[in-house]
């Protein structure tokens, strides 16, 4: 078997240029859907295994780091990937490119909601493309599962573990990701030493969490929003979808900033739109206070992941390679697929609510199943137009 890796440019030689990785993220960004599972898949097929930009190695580091730190996997995922060959400035450029699309979308849809008192066809468009995502998170966590775990049986272990927790409690927990890199680190590397080396490096990646507290102030109402949506982007900890829990304690139990039904639609909004989930709260920010609303949310809720990710980023590039760094890595990353495919379930639940709509993530997983170059942009277009022609007839039967 050929090693994933030997195709791979060197990480300090990179065969792209800053603005060819910028164009990449861009393009995700406008037509990745599916949610993190989805996105995170993407990277590694196209950065890793069709492009060579990114090595194998490099990406398990970006998603180890990005399930240890709180805030958006998939946006953090990209700010690494951008930091791998191109340092601060590539981080910076990858993480804008990646969530700018998605920004503009949501405030379009925004005013478009505001303008004409809600988005009726919006449930139509999310029956039929909620069940198509499923498909493609589906196969997309099959492949992030086979290519990373391979035969390990400890790894194994770890995956299923944290994929039936994942299940049981409907939440992800950084905890379970730092108990098993920490389990492999210590039957794969054991350290000679317990303080100092490399056992620092490990342990300065979890708590940066620490520094960017957000305290609420009595400020207009910008301030309020910057500060709730700073602190949901600093202390939350998995997937987009772990926010959306807080979000509504926050946005409409606390604040009274939306009612129900409009938080449901803010949801489904961030779900029928590509790039990350959690956009979402660019639209809860339009809703409550116009664009600039839109703009301070979305700034409040990417600015901590990104700090957050830049931050520890040289400590995985200095001793990444450490025998006990990989162990570590390695651990991690079976938890996080784990979970990412505990996800998958858990998300079904809440798309997959009649025959229509089970048929429709099957067909889209074996439609990805059997043509692998089909486009998935395409793939949710059909599913949204199927969504709107069948949910009249399921809401009538």
């Amino acid at each position: 078997m050929t090693d994933a890796t030997t195709n791979v440019a060197p990480t300090n030689s990179p065969s792209y240029s800053r603005w060819q990785l910028v164009r990449y993220m861009l393009g995700l960004g406008t037509w990745g859907f599916g949610g993190p599972v989805a996105l995170v898949g993407s990277m590694y097929r196209d950065l890793v295994e069709r492009r060579g930009w990114i090595s194998d190695s490099d990406y398990k580091e970006g998603i180890t780091l990005a399930q240890l730190m709180p805030g958006p996997l998939a946006a953090q995922l990209a700010i690494y990937l951008g930091y791998v060959h191109y340092r601060l400035m590539g981080a910076t450029l990858a993480g804008l490119a990646f969530v700018l699309p998605s920004f503009l979308m949501v405030v379009a849809l925004g005013a478009a909601y505001v303008a004409y008192g809600g988005l009726p066809w919006m449930q139509a468009v999310f029956y039929g493309v909620g069940a198509c995502v499923i498909g493609i998170i589906a196969m997309s966590a099959w492949k992030l599962t086979t290519r990373s775990i391979g035969r390990d049986k400890l790894l194994w272990a770890i995956f299923l573990l944290s994929a039936v927790l994942t299940v049981l409690t409907q939440s992800e927990s950084v905890w379970l990701f730092l108990g098993a890199g920490v389990l492999v680190w210590l039957v794969r590397a054991p350290p000679k030493r317990w303080f100092g080396g490399h056992l620092g490096s490990i342990a300065a990646v979890a708590p940066t969490a620490a520094m960017l507290a957000a305290g609420t102030t009595d400020w207009h109402l910008l301030g309020q929003i910057g500060a709730f949506f700073a602190y949901a982007g600093s202390f939350v900890f998995g997937s987009g979808l772990a926010i959306v829990p807080f979000l509504y304690g926050g946005v409409v139990t606390e604040h009274h900033w939306l009612n129900e039904r409009q938080f449901v639609d803010a949801v489904a909004v961030a779900m029928i739109t590509p790039g990350p989930v959690v956009i979402t709260t660019a639209f809860i920010g339009y809703l409550i206070a116009g664009f600039w609303g839109a703009l301070v949310a979305a700034l409040a809720t990417f600015v901590p992941c990104y700090l957050l990710t830049v931050a520890p980023a040289p400590y995985f590039k200095k001793h990444g390679k450490h025998p006990g760094i990989v162990a570590f890595v390695d651990g991690v990353t079976a938890a996080a697929i784990g979970a990412l495919s505990g996800a998958v379930l858990v998300i079904a639940q809440r798309s997959i609510i009649d025959l229509a709509t089970a048929a429709l993530a099957i067909g889209t997983a074996a439609l990805l199943w059997r043509f692998k170059k089909i486009p998935e942009p395409l793939v949710v277009v059909a599913a949204a137009l199927l969504g709107l022609l069948l949910y009249p007839l399921a809401k009538h039967a």
